[in-house]
């Protein structure tokens, strides 16, 4: 029979556009429910403003994906969705770009990531500055 388990963790983001880190939450959740087993993780924000990435983080592209946002969904008067913090109305587009989820093998316990990728959260969202992650673990 195939098991899943399942967590809610909250982030802190803070009051500024942001790249978080995720992966030693994804860890931690792993050592405690893989039993050092293969599967699959799901990683899910339940937010309509947030997504999540796989990409590098501290060299410069967390930066630059924030620059890259800013280009493609400026902070401006355009958006409709108009309430909050001026150009709150991307921070909904967004995640038809980054998508609120990401799913990642699992191999004896351990992510199977690439060399430089980390899992990260994307919010550009400055009028919540705590967010819930659901992360979830299915065994194989």
């Amino acid at each position: 029979m195939v098991s899943m388990q399942s967590t809610l963790i909250e982030v802190k983001t803070g009051s500024r556009e942001t790249v978080h880190d995720l992966t030693p939450h994804c860890s931690a959740f792993l050592r405690e429910v893989s039993g050092g087993g293969d599967g699959l993780l799901h990683v899910f924000v339940p937010h309509a403003t947030a997504g999540v990435a796989l990409i590098e983080l501290g060299a410069g592209s967390d930066d630059d994906l924030l620059a890259a946002l800013r280009d493609l969904l400026p902070a401006d008067e355009r958006w409709r969705h108009a309430h909050g913090a001026r150009g709150h109305g991307r921070s909904h587009v967004m995640p038809a770009l980054i998508a609120a989820y990401a799913s990642v093998p699992v191999l004896g316990g351990e992510m199977a990531l690439g060399t430089w990728q980390s899992v990260a959260m994307v919010d550009l969202n400055v009028d919540n500055p705590v967010r819930q992650v659901r992360l979830s673990f299915l065994a194989g």
